[in-house]
């Protein structure tokens, strides 16, 4: 190689490292102060730059972009005297460079340590419980007071965050406990309102029931009530229309009478006064019953003799108890009234076969006195 073609490749390499030290490429978003001769000059934009080599030179390079800073955790005294770590996050950006490089020599040390005082300002004045519960108004706070300090920096503070509030240990046990009761007591409330709940429905649906049932029972009784008024007006249209005499009427009373001691409840009992005249009633037409019987040529009876009937309702009326209210037949029990009605069937089968046998004897005692001498 000749010294011409030396000569040439030596400045060739003198032109490349020219312009490599002359252009400065800044990508977006960020930016470099330049120095000239030790003294700030400028901040170069993003994009392609040129400075001159060895009279200006770089000195620092920020990214104009949001940042984010995360704290050691502090120890923090609140106002009941406990100490808790807090941790913070700081979101930041760089909004002038310049200020950034020649305002703060380390903007990141000094944005912790004002953090750090702001809290312990902040927190000072707050109880345990109160931190806890002003997460918030912390951080409205520090980034009030943080964005007011950096401003001159040529700092911005978007944001302020509480990563974590660590109180001591025995007062997290003993917010553990209470948390732990106030969920106990919260479900016994909750179960408390459940059963008063339930109650209140089972209540109304019992009180419902109860309403329906009523209803229910009074429109049977209202039925019932109006089938029994029916039966009772037709009977008693048949036994008027049909004209029907006291005789009938005192055997139907004797029919009934035992009925009337046949309930469940009945332990009390008074046999009515007017049975004995019933007894006679019946017995009466059964004799009137046997006499009609009688051929019409039959003479009359003499005189001085006791018709048949008389006879044997005189016998009726010494077999028949005489049962009044002002007597002893007030029976006690339905016992009583159950052989009270017994003595009265035995006393109709009597009086029908007492006048069975006065009908049975009349024919041979009617016959006149010539046919009774004839026949001797």
């Amino acid at each position: 190689m000749t010294g011409l073609e030396i000569l040439f490749v030596a400045l060739a390499a003198l032109v490349v490292l020219v312009t490599v030290a002359t252009v400065r490429l800044v990508p977006q978003a960020h930016a470099y102060n330049v120095e000239r001769f030790g003294r700030y000059l400028r901040t170069l934009q993003p994009g392609l730059n040129f400075i001159i080599p060895g009279v200006d030179r770089v000195r620092t390079k920020y990214d104009l972009r949001e940042q984010v800073f995360s704290s050691r955790p502090q120890p923090v005294i609140t106002e009941d005297n406990l100490v808790v770590n807090i941790d913070t996050v700081l979101y930041y950006q760089i909004t002038e460079p310049r200020a950034a490089a020649y305002e703060v020599a380390d903007y990141l040390s000094a944005i912790d340590q004002l953090t750090v005082t702001t809290l312990r300002n902040v927190i000072g004045g707050m109880d345990l419980e109160r931190t806890l519960t002003s997460r918030e108004q912390i951080n409205d706070t520090l980034r009030g007071v943080l964005d007011d300090a950096t401003g001159k920096w040529g700092i911005r503070v978007n944001r302020v965050e509480l990563k974590a509030i660590d109180p001591p240990p025995s007062i997290k046990e003993a917010m553990e406990k209470q948390m732990r009761a106030e969920r106990d007591k919260r479900a016994v409330i909750l179960h408390a309102e459940g059963e008063r709940q339930s109650k209140i429905l089972t209540a109304e649906g019992a009180r419902q029931q109860a309403i329906l049932e009523a209803q229910g029972e009074q429109q049977s009784a209202i039925l019932k009530a109006d089938g029994e008024a029916k039966a009772v007006e037709r009977v008693f249209q048949a036994v008027h229309r049909n004209n029907a005499d006291p005789k009938l009427l005192a055997y139907k009373y004797l029919e009934t009478l035992p009925h009337l001691a046949n309930g469940e409840g009945n332990t009390f009992w008074v046999i009515p006064g007017e049975l004995t005249q019933a007894v006679q009633n019946v017995t009466r037409a059964f004799a009137d019953q046997t006499g009609a019987a009688q051929p019409a040529g039959e003479p009359e009876p003499e005189t001085g003799a006791e018709p048949a009937d008389s006879a044997a309702s005189t016998r009726e009326e010494e077999r028949v108890p005489q049962l009044t209210s002002g007597s002893e037949g007030a029976m006690a029990s339905s016992a009583d009234a159950e052989e009270a009605a017994r003595m009265a069937a035995q006393a109709v089968a009597d009086a029908r076969r007492d006048a069975e046998e006065a009908s049975a004897a009349r024919p041979s005692s009617s016959k006149p006195p010539s046919q009774r001498s004839d026949e001797e």
